[in-house]
C-alpha cells in the first residue's frame, strides 16, 4: 500500500462515467464478446503511460516541459503549445460537464430530481455539491490526502462494479469465449468506443507529471511501473465487471448509465439501484478531479509557471475548469452536445501526443539507457496505428453529426 502512486489517479481518469455508459451499452449489445477489446485497449494504456511515467521519473519533467525543450524552432514550439493547451484545456472543461453530469446521475437515481428554481432558472444542487467535493480536495493541494482520497473512491467502485458482476450470475464458458477478437462490423464502433475511454491524452501528461512527486531517481522505475500495471488493470476488471453487468440486462433500450441502475432492479430488487448508484456517483467524482488537475498541469509545463499544487496560477487554471463543468452540468446542457468538442480534440490530439511520446521515447540524448527497446517500439507503433484510426474516427463522427 505504501508504495501506492499516481497510478491509481490514472485509473481514476480513465474509469469515468463515459467508460460506463459506454461498457455498459457494450455489455447490452453484444454480450460478453468484447471483453477481449478491454484486454487490447488495457495492454495499450499500459505500455504508453509506462512511457510516460518513465519519462517524468528519468527527466524530472512533465510531457509538456519536454516538449517545448526539443523544438529549437519557436514558430513550431508555440504551434504545438497552441494545439495542446487548446485541446487539453477546453477538451477537459467539456469532460468535466460530463464527469460532473456522471456523478449528478448517480446522486438522482437516489435523491429523484435534484433542482432547485431560481429566479426563472432550474439549477442542479447535486452538480454544487459535487463540485464543492472535488474542490476541497484539489484545494488542500497536499498530494498524499489527494492520491489517498482517490484511492478510497477507486476501490470503492471497484466493489460496487465487480459485486454487481458476481449478482447476475454470469455464464462462465461464455465470458471466456468474450476473450477471442471479433472485428465484426456492427460493433467495429463500440471496439472503437472502448478503446477511446481507456486511452484518455491528458492521462499522458497527468501521469508523467505526477511520477515527479512521489519518484526521483531511476531507481523507482520498478515501483513506477508495478504501480501503472497493477492500477490500470484494476480499472480495466472494473470495466470488464461492468459489460458483464450490463449482459444481463435484457432490456435493449437501455441508453446510459442511468438506465443501467434503473434496468437492474427488476433483476437484483431495490439493492441493485444503490449499488449501481454508488458506483457512478464515485466514476464520477474521480473523474471530476482528474480532468482539472491535469489541465493545470498541461498548462503550467507549457507557459512554464513554477510553484507546485497550492501556487495561485495553478490553482487558477483547475478552478476555472472545475467552473465550467459546473456550470454547464447545473444549467442541463445537453451532455453530447458539451461533449462534441471534446470528441474533436480529442481525435486531434491524441495520434499527435501518442507519437511526439514514441518518438521522444527513443532520444538517448535525452533517456540515455532508459530509452525505448526495440519491443517497446513495436507495442508503440501499433498503438500509434490505432490511435490515428481513432483520431479520424472522432473527427468524421463530429463532421457527419454537422
Amino acid at each position: 500500500m505504501a508504495n501506492i502512486g499516481p497510478g491509481t489517479l490514472v485509473t481514476a481518469a480513465f474509469i469515468g462515467p463515459g467508460t460506463v455508459t459506454v461498457c455498459t451499452l457494450a455489455g447490452v449489445k453484444f454480450g460478453y464478446t468484447l471483453l477481449w477489446a478491454l484486454v487490447l485497449s488495457i495492454i495499450a494504456c499500459v505500455v504508453l503511460q509506462e512511457m510516460a511515467a518513465r519519462l517524468g521519473i528519468v527527466t524530472q519533467n512533465g510531457l509538456s516541459e519536454v516538449l517545448k525543450s526539443q523544438f529549437d524552432n519557436k514558430i513550431v514550439k508555440w504551434i504545438l503549445i497552441g494545439i495542446i493547451i487548446s485541446a487539453i484545456f477546453i477538451g477537459n472543461a467539456a469532460y468535466e460537464a460530463g464527469n460532473i453530469s456522471g456523478g449528478v446521475l448517480g446522486l438522482s437515481t437516489i435523491l429523484g430530481n435534484p433542482t432547485i428554481n431560481i429566479g426563472g432558472y432550474a439549477f442542479n444542487y447535486a452538480s454544487f455539491a459535487i463540485g464543492v467535493l472535488a474542490f476541497i480536495l484539489l484545494y488542500i493541494g497536499n498530494y498524499k490526502i489527494l492520491e489517498r482520497s482517490l484511492i478510497v473512491l477507486v476501490l470503492g467502485m471497484s466493489l460496487t462494479f465487480v459485486i454487481t458482476a458476481i449478482v447476475t450470475k454470469p455464464d462462465l464458458s461464455l465470458i471466456f469465449k468474450g476473450f477471442v477478437p471479433d472485428f465484426s462490423s456492427e460493433k467495429l464502433v463500440t471496439i472503437i468506443g472502448l478503446i477511446g475511454t481507456t486511452v484518455v491524452p491528458y492521462n499522458l501528461f497527468l501521469h508523467a507529471s505526477l511520477v515527479k512527486e512521489k519518484w526521483k531517481t531511476p531507481s523507482d522505475l520498478p515501483l513506477a511501473r508495478k504501480d501503472t500495471i497493477v492500477a490500470i488493470i484494476v480499472g480495466g476488471v472494473m470495466s470488464m465487471a461492468i459489460i458483464i453487468a450490463g449482459a444481463a440486462i435484457q432490456n435493449t433500450e437501455v441508453q446510459n448509465a442511468a438506465d443501467l441502475a434503473k434496468s437492474l432492479e427488476p433483476v437484483f430488487g431495490t439493492a441493485a439501484k444503490y449499488v449501481l448508484s454508488l458506483g457512478l456517483f464515485a466514476a464520477g467524482v474521480t473523474s471530476a478531479i482528474t480532468a482539472p488537475l491535469a489541465a493545470a498541469y498541461v498548462v503550467k509545463g507549457c507557459l512554464g509557471w513554477k510553484g507546485g499544487l497550492k501556487s495561485k496560477k495553478f490553482r487558477s487554471v483547475w478552478m476555472f475548469i472545475l467552473f465550467l463543468g459546473v456550470l454547464f452540468s447545473s444549467l442541463g446542457i445537453k451532455s453530447i452536445e458539451i461533449i462534441q468538442f471534446a470528441q474533436f480534440a480529442n481525435g486531434l490530439l491524441l495520434p499527435i501526443i501518442a507519437g511526439f511520446l514514441l518518438w521522444v521515447m527513443n532520444r538517448k540524448v535525452l533517456l540515455g539507457k532508459y530509452s525505448n527497446n526495440w519491443k517497446q517500439n513495436v507495442a508503440g507503433i501499433l498503438i500509434l496505428i490505432i490511435t490515428i484510426f481513432l483520431g479520424f474516427r472522432s473527427i468524421w463522427k463530429v463532421i457527419a453529426s454537422l
